[in-house]
């Protein structure tokens, strides 16, 4: 799904006017429309796949206790490796990087469409999540250094966040279509020929630039964190059995270790992949947190919504597609309006307001049960997430950017989206694990004849832990936040979560 994050600004210190393109070029706004195009292909990937993955369970034969990583896979990839690939565009060149990340995605792609079992598809979906990870920063970086006039490049990231918004409604709809009136293979599959479009139309019309000066990359954070997240997210994935196995502890714990090692070699290494200036900062700090939190909450409140609607309510693909719509409207119209109030209230106010909204909307959705209408349940709690994430997202971004230094801006507004998706990661693991154990637990006191609402409760638990977690944002936010009213907030613009 989308939600407004990034502000227009480059991924990587990229900013020299050496390596600017020449604002006369009459190519620039036809190169937009490739990168609007690549664009387009990650965010219809993301919720194209919500949209099937009950289909891709079923016909693979995908338990309950494995089926986040259809989700997990991609984020880890994306959230672990987009730093990394921010700083590989700027050095090898971002055209070059778009490119290789183009071909990258649709062979990925092509190979997760094909998929016959499940390891097949969880590699696919982590290599599309690798590869988007080098695409991503490449087109932000692309659109910095292409329109350098400050009302052209508010145009240009307008035109980025509008295919954001409206290509992840699209693809609730296109992913309902194609699951229903072909398979979910397709879902996947159709990511091949957008990509071949874009780079047959990206060779000509988009220019070369990269960033001058060090170019060394920190290997050993790229791998340390890398691998600190995916053995985490596994350890969480194993807790479905016991919290306090052997195998469990293991895991979770060499996880927590190598992240702990990611942190001491950023302190010390001198081209940091993550400096840690840019978040100790108070401000910068508190939205980095708040968008992990939010991941952890919004990625799994997809996934079991998804599930809930087709498996329990019994909608087809292409109706639960329709029953997402009002979420990307939401979303939508409240980063208007965020835009609009934060240079009047600054971003607390609307932060909180916003992720107070968001937690009721998320506690609505632990009273579904076996026939909840969609009319009195899910619809009022999407409105209220989605108004309550367009709200929290603008600022957040906003403050992401608050008091950084010009070298580390990339870095800054690389970590909004960074923190989105490894929250995404994370989150997806663990309310996974807590819902397949409160549905196994709800069947060993009921019996099998419990099995279709011990799912729903699983469900509702897991809610119920994203709604707590909804609510620590909110004491994050009023706690940490404190940057002022800028007219500048003002200009903050949409992006993509991919």
């Amino acid at each position: 799904m989308t939600t407004p994050a990034t502000d227009a600004t480059n991924f990587g210190d990229a900013t020299s006017s050496a390596e600017v393109v020449e604002p006369q070029d009459d190519k620039r706004w036809l190169g937009l429309a490739v990168i609007a195009i690549a664009q387009l292909m990650v965010v219809l990937d993301a919720s194209i796949v919500n949209i099937a993955l009950p289909s891709a369970q079923a016909d693979l034969g995908i338990d309950d206790a494995n089926r986040q990583w259809i989700v997990t896979a991609y984020t880890l990839a994306f959230g672990g490796l987009l730093l990394l690939g921010g700083r590989i565009a700027d050095y090898i060149g971002r055209k070059k990087a778009f490119i290789i990340g183009l071909i990258g995605f649709a062979g990925a792609s092509a190979l997760g469409g094909f998929a016959t079992t499940q390891e097949m598809l969880f590699a696919a979906r982590g290599l599309q999540g690798a590869f988007a990870a080098l695409l991503a920063p490449a087109a932000l970086a692309l659109i910095t250094v292409t329109f350098v006039e400050p009302r052209e490049r508010a145009k240009a990231f307008g035109v980025y966040g509008a295919i954001a918004g409206g290509g992840a409604a699209l693809g609730l709809i296109l992913g309902g279509i194609l699951t229903e009136y072909a398979s979910w293979h397709w879902c996947l599959l159709v990511n091949v020929p957008v990509a071949i479009i874009a780079l047959i139309l990206a060779i000509p019309l988009i220019k070369e630039s990269r960033a001058e000066g060090d170019r060394r990359y920190d290997i050993p954070g790229a791998i340390t964190s890398t691998l600190g997240l995916v053995f985490l997210v596994y350890g969480f994935t194993k807790a479905v059995d016991s919290w306090t196995a052997p195998e469990t502890l293991f895991f979770i714990g060499l996880g927590i270790l190598l992240l702990v090692a990611f942190v001491l070699i950023e302190l010390k290494t001198s081209h940091p992949l993550l400096p840690m200036r840019v978040v100790l900062d108070r401000n910068r700090g508190g939205s980095f947190l708040t968008s992990l939190l939010v991941g952890v909450a919004l990625f799994g409140m997809f996934l079991f919504l998804t599930i809930y609607m087709q498996g329990t309510l019994g909608y087809s693909a292409l109706k639960s597609g329709f029953a997402f719509l009002p979420f990307s409207a939401g979303i939508i119209f409240a980063a208007g309006l965020a835009s609009k109030l934060l240079p009047r209230f600054g971003p607390r106010p609307v932060m909180a307001v916003g992720l107070a909204m968001s937690t009721v909307g998320m506690a609505w959705l632990t009273t579904l049960g076996m026939d909840s209408s969609y009319v009195t349940h899910i619809l009022p709690s999407e409105l209220l997430l989605s108004i309550g994430m367009g709200l929290t997202f603008v600022p957040l971004s906003s403050t992401a950017l608050t008091g950084v230094e010009p070298h580390d801006a990339g870095v800054a507004s690389a970590m909004v989206n960074t923190t989105q998706q490894v929250g995404g990661s994370l989150g997806t693991a663990l309310l996974n694990t807590i819902a397949a154990s409160a549905a196994a637990a709800f069947v060993v006191a009921n019996g099998v004849g419990s099995i279709a609402e011990a799912q729903v409760v699983g469900y509702t638990d897991a809610f119920k832990v994203g709604a707590v977690i909804m609510a620590v944002a909110f004491v994050v936010t009023v706690t940490m936040i404190n940057a002022k009213p800028a007219p500048e907030d003002a200009t903050a613009t949409p992006a993509h979560i991919g």
